[in-house]
């Protein structure tokens, strides 16, 4: 997560502009000081290729007619370390679902995404990985919180008593069959194997990181999400809104102070 050169106060009407970068679309709005939403949300499909340039523009030309505001927070389905893109597996692709392109993987690595945006709004601007901005919204800030994100792929983003940990790509671990739980829990493999049966991975899957991670609570959210049947999770798993992406915007700023 990091930021351009933050003022020492916001205005107590502050607005956010939220952004949340999908595999499959670009979403945005802008909040009030509280998260709550003051447009519209707005969408469009991620574009095919999408390198650095095409996806700033694509945002400018998404959030132009939404309306002033303050800073700027940005949910990225990669790995991010001050500001720099460190591991961005969906948009390395040339096409959705498809295999990994070298020449996209060589412009996203270390791109700084926070200082380009920055300079496309004229503000200050906060980058972060898509699952940590989601479970900024839906959080209890008690105890060991875990956020499963199923999009695209897998983000994964960890809590302490509501303070965001630093980012892993749990997503990326070792699952099962000599698979990750990217590979087994991805849309493209929902897509090849029903969501009966994908349903019952990701009930899997839940019980193998809960050996490892011993969460408190898994908060479970991202598009497809909306796939799976709430009475075979276990007690301590919730399903949350897809909007998440969107209003952990204004709380991305808070864990600030």
């Amino acid at each position: 997560m990091t930021s351009s050169t933050t003022p020492l106060a916001w205005p107590h009407d502050v607005h956010t502009l939220a952004i949340d970068i999908g595999g499959s679309g670009l979403k945005a709005a802008i909040l009030d000081p509280m998260g709550v939403m003051v447009t519209e949300r707005v969408r469009v499909d991620t574009p095919y290729p999408c390198p650095p340039h095409v996806l700033v523009e694509s945002l400018r030309a998404l959030t132009d007619g939404l309306g002033s505001h303050h800073r700027v927070s940005v949910g990225f389905p990669g790995l991010v370390r001050g500001g720099r893109v460190r591991n961005i597996p969906s948009l390395s692709r040339a096409a959705y679902d498809g295999d990994a392109d070298p020449e996209l993987e060589k412009a996203w690595r270390d791109f700084d995404l926070a200082g380009a945006l920055s300079d496309a709004y004229g503000v200050p601007v906060k980058v972060a990985n898509d699952a940590d901005v989601q479970g900024c919204a839906v959080v209890a800030g008690q105890g060991f919180e875990f956020v499963m994100t199923l999009g695209t792929g897998v983000g994964t983003a960890l809590f302490l008593d509501g303070r965001l940990l630093p980012h892993l790509e749990g997503g990326h671990a070792p699952f099962r069959k000599d698979q990750t739980f990217e590979d087994q829990l991805s849309n493209v493999a929902r897509k090849e194997i029903g969501n009966g049966r994908w349903g019952r991975r990701v009930v899997k899957a839940i019980a193998a990181y809960d050996r490892f991670l011993f969460f408190d609570t898994i908060h479970i959210g991202g598009g497809n999400a909306k796939h799976l049947d709430p009475s075979t999770l276990p007690p301590h798993a919730r399903i949350v809104s897809n909007t998440a992406g969107i209003i952990g915007g204004v709380r991305l700023w808070d864990l600030d102070t």
